[in-house]
C-alpha cells in the first residue's frame, strides 16, 4: 500500500510539473508571438533620405494651413506615416530597451504604435494603443487604452512601459511643464491632459478636434493670432 501510494505521488508530481512546463511554455510563446499584420515598411535604398511624403505633402499642407488664418484640416494617411517612421533611423535604445522597427496603425478612434523591442537579447513586438481625446475645455489627453507584449495584455503595466520608451529627459520635464514632449509624455504616463497648442516655424496653430478612421487621420487644427 505503502509503495502504492508513493507512486501515485509521484505520478501527480510527474502531472503538475507537466502542467506546470506546458502553461511556460504557453506563456513565452503568447509573449514571443508576431501579430501577422506587423509588417513594418522595409525601405529600398538611401533610407536617410527624408520622407517624401513629409516635404512634399505633410509639411506644405501644414504651412500653408497656418498661414490662412482660419481652422483647416490636416489629413494624415497611415501609409505616409509608416514611410516617415520607416526613415526615422533604426535602431534605437531606449533606456534598457532597444526598438529595431516600429509602425503604426489607424482604426476608430484609436492610434496604435507597434514595434520589435529588445530586452535582456530577447526580441517581442510590443503594441500601444492610444484614444486620443479632447475634452469640452479643449484639453488633449492622450489615453492608453492598451498595451501587449506578443499576444498578452499588460495594460496594467503600461506605465512602466511607457517610462522605459519615451526620452528619459522628459521624465523632469513633465513635471515643470516646459515643453510640448514633456506634456505628451505626462499625458501617456499619467492620463494627464494637456494644451495641445503647437509650434510651426513663427506661428502657432491650437489642435481643436481630431477624427481617426481606418488608415487616416483628420486633425482641426486654428493658427493662432500672435
Amino acid at each position: 500500500m505503502e509503495n502504492y501510494d508513493k507512486k501515485k505521488s509521484k505520478r501527480a508530481y510527474l502531472y503538475w510539473l507537466l502542467i506546470c512546463l506546458s502553461a511556460c511554455v504557453l506563456i513565452i510563446a503568447l509573449l514571443l508571438h508576431v501579430p501577422a499584420r506587423f509588417n513594418p515598411l522595409k525601405i529600398i535604398g538611401n533610407k536617410k533620405f527624408v520622407s517624401p511624403y513629409l516635404t512634399n505633402e505633410l509639411l506644405p499642407a501644414l504651412y500653408n494651413g497656418s498661414q490662412s488664418g482660419g481652422p483647416f484640416d490636416l489629413i494624415i494617411t497611415e501609409d505616409g506615416v509608416n514611410d516617415i517612421i520607416a526613415r526615422s533611423g533604426w535602431p534605437r535604445d531606449f533606456g534598457r530597451l532597444n526598438i529595431s522597427s516600429a509602425m503604426v496603425f489607424f482604426s476608430p478612434g484609436r492610434i496604435e504604435l507597434m514595434g520589435t523591442v529588445t530586452l535582456s537579447g530577447v526580441d517581442s513586438v510590443v503594441a500601444v494603443a492610444v484614444s486620443p481625446q479632447i475634452d469640452p475645455q479643449g484639453l488633449l489627453n492622450l489615453k492608453v487604452a492598451k498595451v501587449s507584449v506578443g499576444a498578452v495584455n499588460i495594460t496594467p503595466f503600461a506605465g512602466l512601459i511607457i517610462a522605459e520608451i519615451c526620452p528619459a529627459r522628459f521624465s523632469k520635464a513633465a513635471v515643470d511643464g516646459k515643453n510640448i514632449g514633456a506634456e505628451i509624455f505626462a499625458s501617456l504616463l499619467n492620463n494627464k491632459p494637456f494644451n495641445p497648442v503647437f509650434k510651426i516655424h513663427d506661428r502657432k496653430i491650437r489642435l481643436t478636434n481630431l477624427s481617426i478612421e481606418e488608415n487616416k487621420l483628420t486633425a482641426r487644427l486654428l493658427p493662432i493670432t500672435p
